[in-house]
């Protein structure tokens, strides 16, 4: 009896008592563990709902606007909520523990295949406090400026290779992260070009002040701050990479911390994604929400995505079961009206988006010269007469509007085509924005930037006038290669000047590749002195 007393007690010791966010206790043994990972996951989805559906309004409407879910940055969890924890992770074993300088962070997760992560000179300072709101800034330390000059000087080496040693000596260096990253793009490598993207966000969050928060919403980093602007970029980057995966809560949670750095400005225009994002994540009480409180100062009812996609989200509200019928009646009352002036006030989307839903209008709708195109430049007038007497919006208001506040993109728009790559949008790039070299890792930097330190004085080569958007991109990787070649005397471009640039890219991306797989790291030595000034957390 003894015997099996002893026996019982030991396995009990081996059990691990766990809760779950409902209360539940949990005995998971060390046998168990991966066979109940997704259990776990569908006890912690069960007291909070399902997965990808909107909130409760009662916890949403007591957290800040911007507020971000720390659980919610990690694409792993969302992918074990749709595909089951076993279809992700496959016969890999739990992680064993990490190694001692590997630091804890919430963006990205340190991966073995990354060199060791020490100082990199990249710090942040707490600027002031004021109405509420923290305001931070990156800084770059003497050493890391010196590098930062070297970076610069590389692009315009006129030799590509400077690049990859530049990154091979500074692994951690993060414009040099964003700028190779473009190129593993651009040759197809995405997990290549996404694995350097979250390297560069490790490094960035390493250098956290210690009360930035990342889900408060009250912490801003301004964008005019050069050394701001490459965590901006990183974040943007990254959300890209997670809507390709499948990830589009994780990227609205993204969307929402990028909005929240600098929510007047908005450096990278996140105003035209974050209702999409919102819309695939089923994310509708927060979208509706954004549109009430920021209609009366953002005017967001005269952009067309909030236009027709707040009335949209109003529509998948009223058919949620858990509100009820008033609820559900207003709701449709909401987008009914909504969608009325949307379609008043950009009369010429609605052909484009029953095309793309594969709708066939009614023949009097598609032959009314209201919904053409002319109305869309305001080259129309509008027809009152032929239209409804009773309408939410008068046409001719709604013509005014649109004539005052779509004369010109603002700068961060044409930042965000740029970023995006939306092959359309940017073959539209207006003149004065193509004839400037776009840089990949500061594309349109701000007319009123506000440096904290200067680069010495160089030599920079003049662009020529005839040069295109596609070759002052590619010069901005590959400053070495005119895409239009030397120009001869009758008009004639030198032959290979193509094949020139495809070699230039294939070598650089080999001698990266190179360099990953066979650079060795040292182990720096000790520190004696565990209270001085070294260590691993900068």
């Amino acid at each position: 009896m003894s015997t099996a007393n002893n026996k019982s007690r030991k396995k009990k010791k081996k059990r691990k008592n766990k809760k779950n966010p409902s209360g539940e206790a949990l005995f998971l043994g060390d046998d168990d563990q991966v066979e109940n990972i997704e259990s776990i996951l569908l006890s912690i989805e069960s007291s909070n709902g399902p997965p990808c559906q909107s909130q409760s309004r009662l916890v949403t409407d007591n957290r800040p606007l911007l507020y971000v879910e720390h659980r919610s940055l990690n694409p792993e969890m969302e992918l074990k909520r749709y595909f089951g924890a076993r279809a992700v992770l496959g016969d890999q074993r739990p992680r064993q523990r990490q190694r001692q300088y590997v630091r804890s962070t919430w963006l990205t997760a340190p991966k073995d295949t990354w060199p060791r992560h020490s100082r990199t000179g990249i710090s942040m300072v707490l600027l002031e406090t004021r109405h509420r709101e923290q305001h931070f800034a990156f800084e770059h330390s003497r050493e890391y400026q010196l590098v930062q000059f070297k970076f610069l000087d590389a692009v315009e080496s006129m030799d590509p290779n400077n690049l990859v040693l530049l990154l091979q000596m500074n692994p951690y260096h993060v414009d040099s992260l964003l700028q190779l990253s473009d190129v593993c793009r651009m040759q197809e490598d995405h997990e290549m070009a996404r694995d350097l993207i979250e390297r560069a966000l490790y490094t960035l969050e390493c250098a956290f002040h210690p009360v930035f928060s990342l889900t408060s919403g009250t912490c801003r980093l301004d964008y005019r701050h050069p050394e701001n602007r490459a965590f901006h970029l990183a974040l943007f980057k990254h959300l890209l990479f997670l809507e390709r995966r499948g990830c589009p809560r994780t990227a609205l949670e993204v969307c929402k911390l990028l909005l929240s750095l600098d929510p007047e400005n908005d450096p990278l225009c996140m105003l035209l994604l974050v209702d999409l994002l919102s819309l695939r994540a089923r994310e509708y009480t927060f979208l509706t929400r954004l549109f009430q409180e920021w209609e009366g100062h953002r005017n967001l009812s005269q952009l067309p995505n909030f236009a027709f996609s707040v009335p949209l989200a109003y529509f998948f509200l009223s058919q949620q079961d858990e509100l009820s019928e008033a609820e559900q009646s207003r709701a449709r009352e909401q987008a009914d009206g909504l969608i009325q002036q949307a379609l008043i006030m950009f009369p010429s989307a609605l052909m484009p988006l029953l095309d793309r839903c594969s709708v066939q209008p009614d023949p009097v709708v598609a032959s009314h010269a209201f919904f053409g195109l002319e109305q869309a430049v305001g080259e129309g007038r509008p027809l009152a007469s032929s239209l409804p007497p009773s309408l939410p919006l008068s046409p001719a208001l709604c013509l005014c509007r649109r004539k005052a506040r779509y004369q010109n993109a603002p700068r961060n728009v044409y930042r965000h085509v740029i970023l995006s790559e939306i092959r359309e949008a940017t073959a539209a790039l207006p003149p004065e924005v193509t004839a400037q070299p776009i840089m990949g890792f500061d594309p349109l930097p701000p007319l009123d930037s506000r440096a904290s330190y200067s680069r010495p004085e160089r030599y920079f080569p003049t662009l020529g006038p005839n040069e295109s958007t596609l070759s002052l991109f590619f010069r901005s990787l590959l400053p070495n290669f005119n895409l239009q070649g030397d120009v001869r005397a009758g008009g004639e471009a030198e032959p290979g000047a193509g094949q020139n640039l495809n070699q230039g890219v294939n070598r650089l991306m080999a001698a990266m590749r190179d360099m990953l797989a066979n650079i060795q790291f040292q182990e720096p030595p000790q520190d004696d002195n565990p209270e001085g000034d070294g260590g691993d957390w900068d």
